[in-house]
């Protein structure tokens, strides 16, 4: 599969999440099988000051390639020039917002937005694309609400302006993340464009990227919610879709807390231990769901403040564990 000239060596991606998908969660889920991910979005306004978080959002490494860059914002030249900008940091690819639910961000006429303004939508396709020398793709819903789904006419703008790949979630805005995705939507765009297609909307499981794969006919599928604090999905989905279909377990409770330790640890080293022990709270409670006595450490992991709190905190986490298994 490529996008443009960039040859991507997997059929499931990682989703682009706010406040998620950092590079120290970006370079685990490549490690684990992801074949492409994308930045947390970057405002493009933002982009204009050059600040120093803006610029850590932005931050690539070699370990976490191919890699692109999301960018947001309503005005075409200003998403031009925050593109040639993104270059410095040597994306792969530049990704296009056009699907953020978040009040903050589409009250202000982006993220999901833009979908009801067709024609602009094609016009900051086609202004990024001639500011950049890499691929550019689009990130679109099913549309704003269930008045206005437009994502094939959408997507057929974008691709006309010289949209690489479209990735489509199959929920509105209006609905946010619930309820179940609409997969025929995607399946109607893939029929309506030429370029690459990405199915984004409930592929929790290897079993689920098959389906939706073979019922939308899309080339990849883009995972969520569902890889928060479990990126083996993405090797498991890998095994599931090779000629051998295998259907790989939920990795042990000691495989998980040590993949636990390594991530947070790498968290820490980008993002200086008091920021990254911050950012690791929420990460702890989802690598603990399903969990029994998940709740009392979950109550834990919320007051943790340096990485030997959390070291200490996965020593009770196994002790328990041992303990049950023992009794």
């Amino acid at each position: 599969m490529k996008i443009g000239n960039v040859a991507i060596e997997g059929r499931a991606v990682l989703a682009p999440m706010a406040g998620v998908t950092d590079r120290a969660f970006r370079e685990l889920c490549v490690r684990f099988g992801a074949a492409y991910v994308v930045s947390e979005m970057v405002s493009s306004k933002g982009l204009e000051y050059q600040n120093r978080k803006t610029n850590d959002l932005m931050a690539l490494s070699d370990k976490e390639r191919p890699a692109g860059i999301q960018l947001f914002g309503d005005d075409p030249q200003t998403m031009a020039r925050a593109a040639e900008t993104a270059m410095q940091f040597q994306p792969n690819i530049i990704d296009i917002n056009m699907g953020c639910p978040a009040p903050k961000v589409s009250k202000n006429g982006c993220g999901c937005a833009l979908m009801k303004n067709p024609e602009l939508c094609g016009r900051i396709v086609e202004a990024v694309k001639k500011a950049v020398p890499v691929p550019v793709t689009v990130k679109i819903r099913k549309g704003w609400d269930a008045r206005s789904v437009n994502a094939v006419e959408v997507a057929k703008i974008c691709a006309g302006a010289g949209a690489d790949a479209i990735a489509v979630h199959g929920r509105t805005r209006e609905q946010m993340y619930q309820p179940s995705a609409d997969w025929d939507i995607i399946r109607e765009v893939k029929q309506a464009v030429s370029v690459p297609v990405i199915g984004n909307g409930d592929v929790d499981s290897a079993e689920a990227a098959a389906k939706m794969l073979a019922y939308t006919g899309c080339d990849m599928v883009m995972v969520g919610r569902a890889a928060l604090g479990n990126p083996w999905i993405f090797q498991q989905i890998n095994a599931y879709l090779s000629p051998e279909c295998r259907l790989l377990p939920q990795p042990g409770i000691y495989e998980r807390m040590d993949v636990l330790l390594k991530h947070i640890k790498a968290l820490c080293t980008y993002k200086d231990e008091p920021h990254g022990m911050r950012e690791a709270r929420k990460h702890v409670g989802w690598y603990l769901h399903g969990l029994r006595g998940a709740a009392q450490f979950r109550r834990r992991a919320g007051t943790l403040e340096t990485y030997e709190d959390l070291v200490l905190l996965v020593r009770d986490i196994l002790t328990a564990q041992m303990q049950e298994e023992q009794s």
